[in-house]
């Protein structure tokens, strides 16, 4: 148990860091989401075309190797030095539209699965299309997508063990180098210890979600 709780304050730094990393990571890329999947699906064929081709090369390349691309692109591109803090930022946003791209195509299968029936109530009642998609719409469309949201965030719970390519300190980062030091394989046990935990209390919050809006049950 001693061992245990030394292991534990010494990747302390690390989970603060994952958790921060999480949480940013899903207040960005969720909004930015819905933006990619209005762009993927607007009559504007242009728009919709770019909005494709971005979805499928965030989708089609390692999130690995975006993350390095968004970290030495200002330097490479634009000359720009970067900096041990843009390391975290450069994290922020190389997670922030990898996972846009899988929400946006979420939020298009939800939205797609609306029959069209409910868009012409809609336009007999006299909503107007802002109307329409935030009253009636949305709230369908969330109820629905629900469970492939909650698969995507347990992912990305996983995926932040990724940011080690930037030698941004999360968690899985320094629990190998404690094992490293102390030559046990301990610490990596704490550290998926930790990850299966959080993920718990996230499928566990999103199932009692999900039940709350299952009221035509």
């Amino acid at each position: 148990m001693q061992y245990f709780v030394s292991v534990v304050q010494q990747i302390g730094h690390g989970i603060s860091a994952s958790l921060l990393l999480f949480v940013l990571t899903l207040v960005f890329s969720m909004p930015l989401g819905l933006l990619v999947c209005f762009g993927r699906m607007s009559k504007f064929r242009p728009l919709s075309a770019v909005a494709g081709f971005v979805i499928s090369v965030l989708r089609g390349t390692p999130l690995m190797l975006q993350l390095v691309v968004v970290f030495f692109g200002p330097y490479y591109l634009l000359g720009i030095p970067v900096s041990n803090r843009w390391r975290f930022w450069a994290a922020i946003v190389g997670f922030s539209i990898n996972y846009a791209a899988y929400f946006a195509e979420i939020y298009r299968s939800g939205i797609q699965s609306i029959p069209l029936g409910q868009y012409e109530a809609a336009e007999v009642l006299g909503y107007n299309k802002t109307q329409t998609f935030c009253k009636i719409i949305f709230p369908q469309m969330v109820k629905r997508v629900l469970p492939p949201v909650t698969n995507e965030i347990i992912t990305l719970t996983k995926d932040t063990s990724l940011a080690f390519v930037l030698a941004y300190a999360e968690m899985f980062t320094l629990a190998k180098q404690v094992a490293a030091a102390d030559a046990s394989i301990a610490p990596l046990f704490v550290a998926g210890l930790f990850y299966y935990i959080f993920n718990y209390v996230v499928a566990f919050v999103m199932d009692f979600i999900e039940r709350k809006l299952a009221y035509y049950q």
